[in-house]
């Protein structure tokens, strides 16, 4: 698979401090980030910058060996249960804790139906839209500079025909209208952050999703990405479908997000089940041959996203098993041991797709470098500087 889109060749000069070429120098260039976004939901980071307990200390080192890229919750209804009382202190710590870690963060959701503050029921749709524009503003514009990037709103292709419990956010999209209701969210998120991230995201792939997002970007909906949830508890996709799903969104032109993405290490999920919380059990446990699966069907699909050049972030959604539904979804087992599906992905991210290279400058102090996009340390006579590798512009450098 082609993934030349991935790398950039370009021409570095190094000189010292007064502007002199460093002729005929070993140059080390040491990649530290990725441009392309490596995720993975990041929960887990909650407790461990609340508490510091040994048990998250080993789970969050193991995370970040491999990912640059994080989800935190924003679930309305967790993050304010009390109205007026919302847990920005707890997660503005852990949003800032990943961002000196050099991870980019994302919130999820600002905008979803499940999940949502119960509280809300008591007011009328106009005073629910409204604390729902005073939430957007509250959060994108409080979290700016730590969170760039947000989920805007979640799953509206089934919203306004949720039927299993009511809901504030339900009655809204009834009342406006899917489009109108994503118009209003999205603009002023954009507006208070104008220069985020934003993302529409939903687990129904069909051409309902495709319509709804037609019908946003003619009315002039400011999405920056399209997201697309893959949680394969009942069996990987395999690449027909996967190259099925990217041939209908790529023609909008969008960057491609895989916002939440789960496959099983034990037995599958029954075909019958519709609604994935429907399967409640008391134990799902993991297995070596499904553990073995796992590794080879994660492969197979992220070789496959990052080879698209549409394709900008691949996150999963469970860092560890039982997170989510009890499912073994998870890189690592409940006991923080690794699983094969970790082993693989880092090599993959870490060896196979990184750069790690010494160059040497010719007499003018230049040399050309063929690196993964990202970010660089440039070493040199044990002097070092950071630096973007991103476009074939011609850098120069002062070591």
């Amino acid at each position: 698979m082609d993934i030349s889109h991935r790398k950039v060749k370009k021409q570095i000069q190094f000189v010292d401090a007064q502007g002199k070429p460093l002729a005929n120098k070993q140059v080390k260039i040491q990649q530290t980030k990725h441009d392309f976004l490596f995720g993975c939901g990041a929960f887990d980071f909650i407790p461990y910058v609340k508490d510091g307990d040994d048990f998250h200390k080993q789970m969050t080192e193991s995370w970040l060996e491999i990912f640059n890229y994080g989800t935190l919750p924003f679930y309305w209804g967790q993050f304010e249960t009390e109205e007026g009382k919302p847990n920005t202190d707890t997660l503005m710590k852990t949003a800032q804790y990943l961002k000196s870690k050099n991870v980019t963060v994302k919130g999820h959701p600002l905008c979803w139906h499940t999940a949502c503050a119960n509280w809300l029921l008591k007011y009328d749709n106009k005073t629910i839209m409204q604390k729902q524009l005073e939430r957007i503003d509250r959060e994108v514009k409080g979290f700016k500079g730590v969170i760039d990037m947000w989920d805007v709103i979640n799953e509206v292709v089934i919203m306004p025909i949720f039927d299993k419990y009511d809901n504030a956010i339900t009655r809204l999209c009834q009342e406006k209208g899917r489009v109108k209701l994503v118009k209003e969210v999205f603009d002023r998120a954009h507006q208070d952050n104008p220069g985020a991230t934003l993302l529409i995201n939903d687990f129904n792939t069909s051409t309902n999703y495709e319509i709804l997002i037609d019908g946003c970007l003619n009315a002039g909906v400011p999405i920056s990405a399209i997201g697309i949830q893959s949680h394969q508890h009942q069996g990987y996709w395999g690449r027909e479908k996967l190259e099925e799903v990217l041939a209908r969104y790529e023609h909008f032109g969008l960057p491609i997000h895989f916002t939440e993405n789960t496959l099983i290490s034990g037995d599958i999920m029954p075909a019958h089940i519709v609604d994935l919380n429907d399967w409640q059990i008391e134990e799902w446990p993991s297995t070596p041959e499904g553990e073995e699966r796992q590794a080879r069907e994660i492969e197979e699909m992220y070789r496959i996203l990052f080879s698209h050049p549409l394709v900008q972030a691949i996150t999963t959604w469970d860092f560890h098993d039982g997170a989510w539904l009890k499912a073994p979804s998870g890189f690592i087992r409940s006991d923080n041991s690794l699983k094969p599906s970790y082993h693989m992905l880092k090599k993959l991210i870490r060896e196979e797709w990184w750069t790690d290279v010494t160059v040497t400058t010719d007499s003018s102090g230049c040399a050309e470098v063929e690196a993964f996009k990202g970010e660089y340390k440039l070493i040199t006579d044990g002097k070092e500087v950071d630096a973007k590798l991103i476009d074939k512009e011609k850098l120069t450098m002062t070591l």
